[in-house]
């Protein structure tokens, strides 16, 4: 997806993580983040938002800044959080994709871009999480298409530059999309995603999980999705964990 295309992705999903939240309340658990109640999950949000309106506004080569000061209290967090998210949106419309800024993840060459898909998927992962809080066992959001597959794609991204604990093949095959993704897991060397497989290579895979983007993009961030899954569950559950 191009740069325009996230940014309008944001204000729909921090819209809808916002009043799940509150409809749920601070203290109700979030069965996706296990060990969280929803204070945790908009905590996490919120911080996460506020270190990207930091980095932002930084050159890529500047000092880390302070941490940002969660607020404790509910009402306090939602309304720094409405801050944090209204100038971050700000800041991403306003300045050029492609300008190099401050990161605070160990990845190299991170511009304004890469900030706002990250943020954008980010919002929207967390926006189930949000939902399943709330009470949907099947939250109403359905994600768009090339949204979801972008998703998929930021994902294999940022998978860890290490070897995976288990090895064998994955194929995610979202396909409204058009799209398809192997997963060359080794115990030994560093996953290797090849974005076009053959037709054989898809089929001797040793896991697959198929369905709509929407469903690949869900079961690939581990929360509920009627994806197909089938094949050695172990190298499913690897990629979860990523």
């Amino acid at each position: 997806m191009n740069h325009v295309s996230l940014l309008e992705q944001i204000p729909v999903h921090t819209a809808a993580l916002r009043a799940d939240a509150v409809h749920a309340g601070p203290d109700a658990p979030t069965p996706t983040c296990p060990g969280w109640a929803v204070r945790d999950l908009v905590a996490h949000v919120a911080e996460s938002t506020a270190w990207i309106e930091k980095a932002l506004a930084l050159p890529a080569d500047a000092a880390a800044p302070d941490p940002p000061a969660v607020p404790a209290g509910w009402d306090e967090l939602l309304s720094w959080w409405d801050e944090r998210a209204a100038a971050v949106a700000a800041a991403l419309a306003s300045a050029d994709p492609a300008a190099r800024v401050w990161s605070f993840v160990p990845v190299p060459d991170v511009d304004v871009a890469w900030y706002a898909r990250r943020i954008a998927h980010e919002t929207a992962i967390h926006a189930l999480d949000a939902a399943h809080a709330a009470g949907r066992d099947v939250p109403p959001l359905l994600f768009d298409t090339a949204f979801a597959a972008d998703g998929v794609d930021e994902l294999l991204a940022i998978i860890p530059p290490a070897p995976a604990p288990t090895a064998g093949t994955v194929l995610l095959h979202a396909a409204d999309a058009g799209r398809a993704w192997l997963l060359t897991l080794s115990t030994d060397a560093p996953v290797a995603v090849d974005t076009s497989p053959d037709e054989p290579d898809g089929l001797d895979a040793d896991a697959r999980v198929v369905g709509t983007a929407d469903a690949v993009y869900r079961a690939v961030w581990g929360r509920p999705s009627h994806a197909i899954v089938s094949g050695d569950p172990a190298l499913v559950s690897t990629i979860k964990t990523f």
